[in-house]
């Protein structure tokens, strides 16, 4: 699962993807595949922003989807997320998956691998609030000895 949550684009495909999907554009509406096919791409990206606009655009395609269909939109729905680090919201979709899929091999292993990043996410969180928390008292104790110490100057 780890391969499939880093992996990046080739430019070239992406740059070959995104020519596809803006020439169907001009001539009217992209078609379901070739949004996705480019969406993908775009998820895949090192680019932040790109990420985002394949997000905008699998939510687009998740809206009007099938069940069936859904599935691969959910998932990497959930990828991308995952990859900007937005952990709740890659949880979500997963889980929306595995309502409709329990069985879901990949889908599971991704929610096992989300739940370890949010497990890590907030170790680390608790760690630089704990460090924080350290300081201020201290910050704190050092004041009060200077304090104390003046005092009796």
């Amino acid at each position: 699962m780890e391969a499939v949550v880093s992996d990046l684009v080739a430019p070239e495909d992406l740059l070959k993807f995104e020519k596809k999907y803006n020439g169907e554009l001009v001539q009217g509406t992209a078609t379901k595949e070739t949004k996705f096919e480019y969406a993908w791409c775009l998820i895949r990206s090192k680019y932040t922003e790109d990420i985002k606009k394949g997000i905008v655009l699998l939510e687009e395609l998740v809206q009007k989807a099938s069940k069936d269909d859904s599935r691969d939109f959910l998932f990497y729905l959930s990828v991308a997320n995952y990859r900007l680090k937005d952990y709740e919201r890659a949880l979500k979709f997963v889980r929306t998956l595995l309502r409709n899929e329990p069985g879901n091999k990949q889908a599971l292993d991704l929610e096992k691998l989300i739940d370890k990043a949010l497990k890590k996410d907030g170790l680390v969180g608790m760690a630089i609030v704990g460090g924080i928390g350290l300081g201020v008292a201290g910050l704190a104790g050092l004041i009060g000895l200077a304090v104390s110490k003046g005092a009796r100057s």
